[in-house]
């Protein structure tokens, strides 16, 4: 018997897996990460990528229509809903992130959320269906990402939701519209052709666009395979279809599906405490520990008294932004991470708004840092660390050290701080009534019966007079969206 093929393993686990093969902990944790990203997409609506993006989308049409999420007045065809909401989502960096390193939900949920209410309403899909879509999705983002060490670290070349996000958005959508394994296959043929993006597009209003690409372009590739449109059935196999975007690309057949184990099982993702790059949190932290030595009760920081700020970090060059300018840089800036948590004690929402970057107590702050690169401490999410000394002028040198913080699959947020982070992140968007609704509808997202219920909640917004107003304009409640979130597991 010829051994199948690595994509046909693939398409036939797709197709294969059934509700009965989630376990209680992948519910359990992926009802967390479709928490979280309705959360930040919620928030994502109210910025300037967002308002771009959804601009563009309103010159297409189609009789069928999906929701922009928290836009009542605004409806797209469906592939362009699940562009738009991916945009959110990623739009302030706020967003989960696996290991090996991605954003495994905002290239999913999207789309099965935006087909939730675009297919015909019988039969209804469940809250079981949209679980079991959406684990499908993840699963096949992780597995690709395990057949390349490249892939294991923070990434150089292209930006991973960009290349796995888009499979998984496909795989999602094949599950969610029930094709065959025929056509599984081919949907993750025409995927790869839509999948990629460069890095260079990091700390760019650009960069955003990657999730909601791959939200868009997955979905087109299965309603492509639905009708029949093919590909390379070997995709997956060969150096010049997926392996062409890793290194040392070595792709294994998937086990059988009576012996499937879940990636989410083992591997959980981390949940952010504000709207940066992943590894700026360990940044944070540190300079959480060291400013104790610095401040005493509510006394400002002694900036002059500061000769210099060392990190000790991985080498990651788009995150090394010495004096960032706009809002996008300054979330991929190990050095403004580390002078705002310095100079203020916390880090919020609006601390990336541009009045805050040019602070001139910050820029001075940014003058005195500098960035050492130890060689033990790799770009790899589940290894790196950070470790700052603040040596003052009259000799004296204060040094912590992070390995782990609150919101790493190490040390995960409590239930009651995701929450919280929803309620912060939605509430300036939704209803109360809607907010509520919502976190109680995906706490038992598995005993929903048709979760087309989640799309009229997100349409249930607060009132203009608040909704209209620009985030700039905010007072967000620091206990929620900032860095001082005092409860752990």
């Amino acid at each position: 018997m010829m051994l199948k093929s690595v994509t046909e393993s693939f398409a036939k686990v797709i197709h294969g897996l059934q509700v009965g093969h989630l376990t209680d902990r992948v519910i359990q944790r992926s009802k967390r990460m479709v928490l979280d990203a309705l959360g930040v997409g919620l928030l994502g609506t109210s910025t300037e990528v967002f308002h771009k993006a959804s601009g563009y989308s309103k010159i297409y049409s189609s009789n069928v229509s999906s929701t922009v999420w928290g836009q009542p007045e605004l409806r797209l065809p469906p592939t362009y809903a699940a562009f738009v909401n991916g945009v959110a989502i990623h739009s302030m960096d706020f967003d989960d992130t696996w290991h090996p390193a991605t954003h495994p939900s905002g290239a999913v949920l999207p789309v099965l959320m935006a087909l939730s209410e675009a297919l015909p309403p019988s039969p209804k899909y469940s809250g079981l269906d949209l679980l079991l879509a959406f684990n499908v999705g993840i699963e096949v983002q992780g597995r690709l990402l395990r057949f390349s060490k490249e892939a294991c670290d923070i990434p150089k070349r292209f930006h991973p939701p960009s290349v796995v996000g888009t499979l998984g958005s496909a795989a999602a959508a094949s599950k969610f519209f029930g094709l065959s394994v025929t056509e599984c296959q081919e949907a993750l043929a025409i995927a790869v052709s839509h999948a990629g993006a460069p890095m260079a597009n990091a700390a760019t209003q650009t960069k955003p666009l990657h999730m909601g690409n791959a939200a868009r372009h997955g979905l087109e590739a299965a309603f492509l395979a639905m009708l029949g449109l093919q590909g390379n059935k070997r995709i997956l196999d060969s150096e010049t279809g997926f392996g062409a975007f890793y290194a040392n690309y070595s792709p294994k057949v998937l086990p059988d599906l009576d012996s499937h184990t879940w990636l989410l099982e083992k591997q959980d993702v981390a949940f952010k405490r504000f709207p940066a790059h992943l590894a700026t949190h360990w940044v944070a932290d540190t300079a959480a520990s060291v400013r104790r030595h610095l401040v005493t009760d509510k006394a400002p920081l002694p900036i002059d008294r500061i000769e210099r700020i060392v990190l000790r970090i991985p080498d990651v060059q788009y995150v090394n932004r010495p004096l960032p300018k706009s809002e996008h840089e300054a979330r991929h800036s190990f050095q403004y991470v580390a002078c705002v948590m310095l100079l203020d004690g916390v880090i919020t929402v609006p601390a990336f708004h541009k009045r805050q970057i040019d602070r001139p107590q910050v820029r001075e702050l940014l003058g005195k840092v500098e960035l050492e690169h130890p060689q033990d401490n790799l770009p790899n999410f589940n290894t790196l660390y950070c470790e700052m000394s603040v040596a003052l002028k009259d000799g004296a040198v204060f040094t912590e050290r992070s390995d782990t913080f609150y919101g790493h699959w190490r040390k995960p947020l409590s239930q009651k701080d995701l929450q919280e982070k929803f309620r912060a992140n939605s509430c300036r968007t939704l209803s109360c009534h809607a907010v509520e609704r919502l976190i109680e509808i995906v706490e038992n997202l598995e005993d929903l019966e048709d979760c087309s219920v989640l799309t009229t909640l997100l349409k249930e917004t607060s009132p203009p007079k608040i909704a209209s107003k620009s985030i700039q304009h905010l007072t967000v409640p620091s206990y929620n969206l900032s860095y001082g979130l005092t409860t752990s597991k």
